[in-house]
């Protein structure tokens, strides 16, 4: 039955709504069955929230940036050095977070709620497993990390402390990223937005506070926006884990649920591998290319860290939508609605490429004035200006490619969009920026050249990819 066809009577309450009244659940949260309600609506009462919460996120990473500029270039090549390992946990992070978002999704679908608690203990047992590893290299070897990415001097001597506090308390990254995916999974999209807002409003609060000192309260410099950072996620995953067990509007854990369940476990597992083997290898990728920028010197890196901040900033609502087709795909699917699942994808794609048409034309016209906002060095808004303007002339493809591959996660498969990534990634990307950048002495304008052909790449062979149908029959 084609529900956007339906009699407005036969609909429910919400389909009679004002715009606003709609925009207010959106933010409040609503008890919605996101399979039978109109297609636009489902979207619009996802995505919402979706979009806020990662506008609030990368808010606070541009804000960041913005009282971390002020200690100078050494200081952000710091923080663009760190988060390259960083990267590397948020690869397993929003890998685990990809499987979690399908299963919570499916089971809800199938209006398993028993089995959706299930499945979210174990996925937070497996954060806390996967957080391990770094927290022990961050805070035990902190300047050799930083040395082996080509730090200066003042970075390894001065700046390793930044280092530390990031990946010695990256547990809570971890499970703000797998606990919002359970929410976001159920369709309690609400409240992983309200708690982003919760941890980035403290963080950004903290940050000017703890880097420059007030009153009584030293000076920390960079390691200020580190504890900054810390306490604000921190805060953020005890709401979280208030709210999980006191109950959502779709979701809830129970005490009684407390315990490691080998089965589900193991199907998390096995789900996630193609999600974190995608991720990691996107971001080993990128690894590689800040390796590259790191040979052209400290303020090439900073200026490279600064417009992926802003790039970031602006992608967010367009990975918001994107996430909304990730679960309205999981919850469809085990609906047994395929083809719903199907038209919205393309509804949001389109939405999405909208969007990056018109962030295209800011960034085209306006990319100077962008880094400006961030540093004063010619050097470093030269090199993010370039980079910036580059990706503009090809922005909305990102919009089709953010939401194909969603879709695929939604399904379940994360297998098909890893070997893509493989490919286009590893195989092309990396040798393409090296050779653009070193052989043929492009400098930092043949990585971002590099990045650009190969990114475009992938996201047309993704969208075209995804019009196979093949994630339509994914079991998990």
């Amino acid at each position: 039955m084609n529900i956007e066809n339906q009699n407005v009577e036969s609909l429910p309450p919400i389909v009679k709504k004002s715009f606003w009244e709609n925009l207010k659940d959106a933010i409040k949260g609503t008890e919605a069955d996101y399979t039978t309600i109109s297609i636009r609506k489902a979207i619009f009462l996802l995505a919402i929230p979706m979009i806020l919460e990662l506008v609030m996120e990368s808010t606070f990473a541009v804000v960041d940036i913005y009282f971390v500029g002020k200690l100078g270039a050494s200081a952000i090549a710091t923080v663009g050095l760190t988060e390259t390992y960083l990267f590397i946990l948020y690869s397993v992070a929003m890998g685990l977070s990809m499987a979690v978002t399908a299963i919570i999704a499916r089971r809800t679908g199938e209006k398993n709620t028993s089995e959706s608690g299930n499945a979210a203990v174990q996925s937070i047992i497996l954060g806390l497993i996967a957080a391990l590893p770094l927290t022990i290299g961050g805070i035990f070897f902190a300047k050799d990390l930083l040395a082996l990415m080509g730090a200066d001097a003042w970075s390894i001597n001065e700046g390793y402390k930044y280092t530390q506090y990031m990946l010695g308390g990256n547990a809570v990254i971890v499970l703000l990223f797998v606990i919002n995916a359970i929410f976001r999974g159920a369709g309690d999209a609400a409240i992983a937005m309200r708690v982003l807002w919760i941890a980035n409003i403290i963080n950004i609060g903290l940050d000017p506070l703890l880097i420059f000192g007030w009153g009584i309260i030293p000076a920390f410099g960079i390691e200020g926006a580190a504890m900054a950072t810390n306490i604000g996620r921190g805060i953020g995953v005890a709401v979280q884990l208030w709210v999980l067990f006191k109950g959502g509007k779709h979701i809830k854990v129970t005490i009684s649920q407390l315990y490691v369940d080998s089965k589900i476990m193991l199907n998390i597992v096995k789900t996630s591998l193609g999600g974190i083997g995608q991720m990691i290898i996107a971001m080993t990728s990128w690894v590689f290319l800040i390796r590259i920028l790191s040979e052209l010197g400290a303020e090439t890196v900073a200026g490279s860290t600064i417009a992926i901040r802003i790039m970031m900033f602006t992608m967010m609502p367009a990975w918001g939508l994107s996430n909304a087709a990730a679960t309205l795909v999981g919850q469809n699917l085990g609906a047994g609605e395929p083809d719903r699942a199907e038209k919205s994808v393309w509804k949001i794609g389109f939405y999405n490429m909208i969007f990056l048409v018109l962030v295209s034309i800011v960034y085209f016209f306006y990319n100077e004035d962008l880094m400006r906002l961030f540093s004063d060095d010619a050097r470093v808004i030269a090199v993010g200006a370039e980079w910036i303007q580059i990706v503009s002339y090809g922005y909305f493809i990102y919009g089709w490619w953010m939401v194909s591959v969603q879709a695929f996660n939604g399904s379940g498969d994360t297998k098909t969009p890893t070997l893509i990534n493989v490919v286009f990634f590893w195989l092309f990307q990396i040798p393409l920026a090296y050779s653009l950048a070193i052989i043929f002495d492009w400098q930092e304008s043949g990585v971002f050249w590099g990045m650009f052909i190969s990114e475009i790449g992938v996201g047309l062979f993704t969208l075209w990819l995804f019009t196979k149908g093949k994630w339509k029959e994914t079991k998990v």
